[in-house]
């Protein structure tokens, strides 16, 4: 466990990292480029190495190990939300430059969600721990599922937020210059980039359902679970970016989550029976991770796949 100095000495860090991002290096709205969206998502993995470096120097080298497996499995279920944000955008036809900001808010709102979430996981294990069976049943049952339906597309018309939404809050038909609210004849008005920073969130708080467990069968030390999680979402939005090059040439990736996911709830199903240690869970996520990547480029897609 992590004391009070090591959560101030986190949240201070965010905070000059956020501000940096922001403030200086991106603070003006603009279209984002495959170069500098690679760069960026660079930037925010060598930054989560480093911060893993200091765990192993400071904690130890368990916590470590747990860090950067939980960091791994975050950071690559992160693929299929931003195929979900990718949806929600090409929906509300919202332009690049305003699809920055979006994310932006929603990371805020995600670490507040995650925080939550994370608590009430590590909450519930510890009170009733047969609930590590119920997390890893969901685990496998939703990568099970996510195999199925690989193919499928996402239809927003029948999700129950944008029709909540739709039905009781008044929205403009257009995005009003990238404003979330406008008043308009002396009444306040959503804008529908609110409506599509709303998706994003709920999107985000689905993906937890799933993410968050995964990641509580590693450790439940909640600054390991926490601290992994935020360097993940934060990497979030520069990784969204390059997702037109990730899906191009990694296709074969969602097959290996849908495995990350089914091994993960193996590993819960058996925690009272047999531990798998931390250094062969990640030398499996990496194995899974390093096979669909070699099989997308052994088996590039198709014409017709590609254009899909």
């Amino acid at each position: 466990m992590t004391g009070l100095w090591g959560w101030i000495f986190f949240g201070g860090l965010i905070v000059l990292l956020l501000a940096l991002d922001l403030g200086i290096f991106h603070r003006t709205p603009h279209v984002v480029g495959t170069k500098e969206a690679l760069k960026s998502s660079a930037c925010w993995i060598g930054l989560a190495f480093i911060f893993n470096a200091g765990i192993y120097f400071f904690l130890g080298a368990a916590p470590a190990q747990a860090f950067l497996l939980s960091y791994l499995i975050e950071e690559s279920l992160s693929i299929d939300n931003l195929f979900v944000f990718l949806v929600i955008f090409n929906y509300f036809h919202v332009p690049p430059a305003y699809q920055r900001r979006i994310l932006l808010w929603g990371i805020i709102g995600a670490l507040v969600m995650r925080g939550l979430f994370i608590a009430g996981g590590i909450t519930l294990i510890q009170h009733f721990h047969s609930a590590i069976y119920l997390f890893g049943v969901l685990l496998i049952v939703t990568g099970i599922k996510m195999v199925r339906r690989s193919d499928d597309t996402v239809d927003l018309e029948k999700n129950w937020t944008l029709r909540f939404i739709r039905r009781w809050i008044p929205v403009t038909d257009n995005h009003q210059g990238g404003h979330f609210f406008v008043k308009i004849e002396g009444k306040w008005r959503a804008t529908s980039l609110f409506v599509v920073l709303i998706m994003v969130e709920a999107t985000d708080v689905i993906f937890a359902v799933d993410s968050v467990p995964a990641v509580l069968a590693i450790t439940l030390d909640p600054f390991i679970v926490y601290t992994s999680n935020v360097f993940a979402i934060l990497g979030l939005r520069a990784l969204y970016f390059s997702l037109a090059v990730l899906m191009r040439t990694f296709h074969y990736l969602h097959y290996g989550l849908c495995a990350i996911l089914i091994f993960i709830g193996v590993k819960m199903l058996i925690s009272d029976f047999y531990k798998i240690p931390i250094g062969w869970a990640l030398g499996g996520l990496a194995g899974i991770l390093i096979l669909s990547s070699v099989v997308s480029w052994l088996y590039p897609p198709t014409t017709e796949n590609a254009s899909t």
